[in-house]
């Protein structure tokens, strides 16, 4: 530590870390039931499409509750909202266990009623990714608005960029343990195991988590480095104001930052929840099979989530401001999943072509994240921060279950073809071009920085 840092101190990167924990126990519960798909397809006769039916709940949920979480972290505090949502969404991974039971349920009271319900366990998942949902969408807003709290403009990317890899470092440790998990102790316990680690990190948030006023462990010298931004005082005189949402939408960023979200979230989620199910259809490779192909993937996605971060900040030095240095970084990533294109005219070869070009996408994407969910804190004052992320986490989900659907419905027409391969060479395609697409409307819509005045 530097004799700068030191006289400075650093007690937000300690809230930078748990942020980054939450966020791995965040990926690690909604990517179980993918690593977990093979296995629950063969045992319940699930098509693509059911299986896509069942991952648009989550993200269909998902999308609704992002539009209101951002409020409820807005109006509950930092420290209480993300406690409601790691209870719910913990609560929410386990209940997958009891997916059975929760169907049969269901399609009892429907029946009752005289409404004909899906298969029961179709039904059963789809109640419990439901849950999930609801809970998980809380992570992103609150992660976000305790990032504006605890750090200066300057250093936000870089902590983002941090916390978020915490979605690589899930996609990691999901295949590690979940296949070894249900294969060894069946695939109710897998869903029991990892969505109970959600209250172990609970129990450090609650300790370790303070409003910066009021937090016993940050130094005057700290509390003041964090509020060195003009911006960020003049937002604290004003925080009780409330900012609508119509007013929101009526401002350029508000829909860069939403259309950038709905182009690009559903390319993660399509790798995070279709990845299984491919390695099965194009090389019938399953449970511990993927191990190794997948941790190599997710892990090349850790360059790209800590160096994204990072990258703007070479421009900013060069006298770039924070937004036109950050939409520079972010021109030079959205190429980078170009190469996506080649996956399947490769992937013939070995299934390690694919597999390290999409890895290469994906890293590409954390990359991209990292500074797309900046670009708000960037031109919004922190009062409004968490309500644009909500709306455009909402046009991410609502990206990411059109993206999941296509996808289910092109697998099931091409697989009857006898051309599966035709269907992913489609999905990879999209995944390829997303960025630029996204680039290019948020740039005409946001041609420079403007700080937004509400």
């Amino acid at each position: 530590m530097t004799n700068a840092t030191a006289a400075i101190g650093r007690y937000r990167w300690t809230i930078c870390g748990l942020l980054f924990f939450a966020t791995t126990v965040n990926y690690l519960d909604r990517q179980v039931l993918s690593l977990l798909q093979p296995t629950l397809a063969a045992e319940y006769g699930w098509t693509n499409t059911d299986y896509a039916n069942i991952t648009s709940v989550f993200q269909f949920v998902y999308a609704i509750s992002m539009l209101f979480a951002g409020r409820i972290i807005d109006k509950m505090g930092t420290k209480k909202g993300y406690t409601w949502a790691i209870i719910i969404w913990s609560l929410g991974a386990i209940m997958h266990a009891l997916a059975i039971p929760l169907g049969e349920g269901a399609a009892a009271v429907l029946g009752w009623v005289g409404i004909a319900t899906v298969p029961v366990s179709i039904a059963g998942f789809m109640i419990s990714r439901a849950v999930l949902g609801f809970g998980e969408a809380g992570n992103f807003p609150a992660a976000i608005k305790a990032t504006a709290e605890y750090f200066p403009k300057r250093e936000r990317s870089f902590a983002t960029g941090i916390f978020n890899s915490g979605t690589n470092v899930g996609a990691i440790l999901a295949p590690l343990t979940v296949p070894w998990i249900g294969a060894n102790w069946g695939w109710e316990a897998a869903f029991i195991v990892i969505g109970a680690i959600g209250f172990l990190w609970l129990a450090f948030w609650w300790i370790l988590y303070d409003n910066p006023k009021e937090q016993k462990r940050l130094s005057a010298s700290e509390y003041e480095y964090i509020n060195s931004d003009k911006e960020t005082i003049l937002a604290e005189a004003s925080r009780v104001e409330k900012v609508s949402w119509v007013k929101l939408l009526g401002y350029n960023q508000t829909w860069a930052f939403i259309f950038g979200k709905f182009m690009t979230d559903g390319v993660w989620w399509f790798f995070l929840f279709w990845l299984p199910a491919y390695m099965k259809a194009q090389y019938g490779m399953e449970k511990t099979e993927i191990i190794l192909p997948l941790t190599v993937l997710y892990s090349l996605t850790m360059i790209g989530s800590i160096g994204g971060g990072w990258f703007p900040v070479y421009f900013i030095r060069k006298g770039y401001n924070a937004y036109d240095g950050r939409m520079k970084a972010m021109l030079i990533i959205a190429f980078f999943p170009l190469v996506v294109l080649l996956a399947q005219p490769l992937g013939g070869y070995s299934f390690w072509a694919p597999i390290l070009l999409i890895g290469i996408g994906a890293s590409a994407h954390q990359a991209w994240s990292a500074n797309i969910f900046t670009t708000v804190s960037d031109m919004f004052p922190k009062k409004a921060i968490g309500s644009v992320i909500g709306m455009g986490g909402m046009a991410g989900g609502l990206g990411g279950v059109l993206v999941s659907k296509t996808g289910g419905w092109l697998f099931d027409y091409y697989s009857k073809l006898g051309h599966i391969q035709t269907g992913y060479t489609i999905m990879f395609s999209f995944c390829a071009l997303a960025y630029i697409v996204a680039w290019t409307v948020m740039k005409i819509l946001v041609p420079r920085m403007k700080l937004v005045e509400v």
